[in-house]
């Protein structure tokens, strides 16, 4: 069955790092008024190269749903087409796209929640915040705390930090913790890799609400569906990173279905 294509057309385009080259773009749907997805999910945009092939390429949509717009958060990649071919594109063109698609998604109820991003793999986690802590509607985190622990080489590589920051400062239970592996002297916040912020998270969390880490296992007799978790985490990013986070949480006893994760190379 031949998937509905959209035609998108590019409102806005923002560069977020002249040295990544990454930039930020608001499409909205032509001859649409809505365009409903759960927050985390991804749309598959498709050009013709050079050759004339067909390309489709899949990015995670870096904005929660409104009306019939979504925001995408793309680098360039060195010889790369796709990725190039949008960052390419002037305010006004359109492309094709197809989806909403992905389970990367919220779980529900929300609970407290640990996002980790790398690099672009930050938009689906503005997404997820957006959703969580709309400017101009309810708050969906009911008091939950929320930590966005965002990696990347550079302090010129953080994307939406002035956003974030504005977020952390709005919302008390949402805690915004970027670090950077690369920092130079004048850099004042955290440094180093996620995997020890995350750990201390954990640590700390588990101290204040009197829980033994590691975790006691979990009962295999138990049906997935019917585990109550009290915390999740959510990962996007490269596959190496990703990989890592998930054998952190699993030696502090996580269960699998609490580590919710996309990732891409």
């Amino acid at each position: 069955m031949a998937r509905e294509l959209h035609t998108a057309r590019l409102a806005r385009k923002i560069c977020l790092s002249e040295v990544a080259q990454c930039y930020h773009f608001d499409f909205f749907l032509e001859g649409k008024e809505s365009f409903p997805y759960a927050a985390g999910q991804f749309i598959s945009a498709l050009a013709q190269d050079k050759n004339g092939k067909q390309q489709t390429r899949a990015y995670s949509i870096a904005s929660a749903a409104q009306a019939n717009r979504f925001d995408l958060c793309v680098n360039r990649v060195e010889n790369g087409f796709f990725s190039n071919h949008l960052c390419d594109l002037p305010e006004g063109a359109t492309i094709q796209v197809h989806g909403p698609h992905g389970h990367f998604i919220l779980q529900q109820p929300v609970t407290d929640s640990i996002f980790v991003a790398t690099g672009t793999g930050v938009a689906p986690m503005r997404a997820f915040a957006q959703w969580l802590f709309p400017e101009n509607g309810p708050d969906r985190s009911d008091g939950k705390h929320i930590w966005l622990v965002y990696g990347t080489r550079y302090e010129t590589d953080i994307y939406y930090q002035e956003e974030f920051e504005a977020l952390a400062r709005r919302v008390p239970n949402f805690h915004y913790l970027p670090t950077i592996s690369r920092a130079q002297d004048a850099w004042t916040g955290l440094r180093g890799h996620v995997q020890p912020h995350i750990s201390k998270i954990v640590k700390d969390r588990a101290a204040r609400l009197g829980l033994p880490l590691p975790r006691p296992p979990v009962d295999p007799a138990i049906p997935p569906a019917e585990l109550r978790f009290d915390i999740y985490i959510y990962i996007c990013g490269l596959n190496f990173m990703v990989s890592e986070v998930r054998e952190l949480m699993v030696r502090y006893g996580w269960h699998k279905s609490q580590i919710v994760f996309e990732r891409y190379d």
